[in-house]
């Protein structure tokens, strides 16, 4: 099992992962590194400790903010699936009446050639 050295605010921890998924765990700890860098800049120096539980929150509200934009994404493209099947049945109902509508135009018209046919030549 491949293992990656992550550093979060400049401390090096040493982690175990998945064969292929070292550039992933990388970034994450990375990102991760970000979050607590940011919170230093704006609270300081508060321990170790709650930095990274405040670090972790954040990633987590980021999250939680992320499947709730999915969420919503999955229901509009729903409703938006429901909008163009009912379209496409409306549609071949149209299409339908049309098709039936021609059909009787085009045996009127056959009956009124059947009839000129049919007349005595003047």
């Amino acid at each position: 099992m491949p293992h990656v050295v992550v550093n979060i605010n400049g401390k090096p921890y040493r982690m175990a992962c998945d064969e292929g998924q070292e550039t992933h765990l990388q970034a994450l700890g990375e990102r991760l590194d970000g979050y607590v860098t940011s919170l230093k800049g704006s609270v300081g120096e508060i321990g170790d400790q709650r930095l990274t539980v405040m670090a972790g929150v954040m990633a987590t509200d980021a999250l939680v903010e992320a499947e709730q934009r999915i969420a919503k994404m999955e229901a509009e493209v729903k409703d938006l699936r429901a909008q163009v099947e009912a379209q496409s049945a409306t549609s071949v109902e149209a299409n339908s009446e049309t098709i039936s509508q021609l059909n009787d135009a085009t045996k009127a018209v056959n009956k009124i050639a059947d009839r000129l046919k049919a007349r005595p030549a003047e």
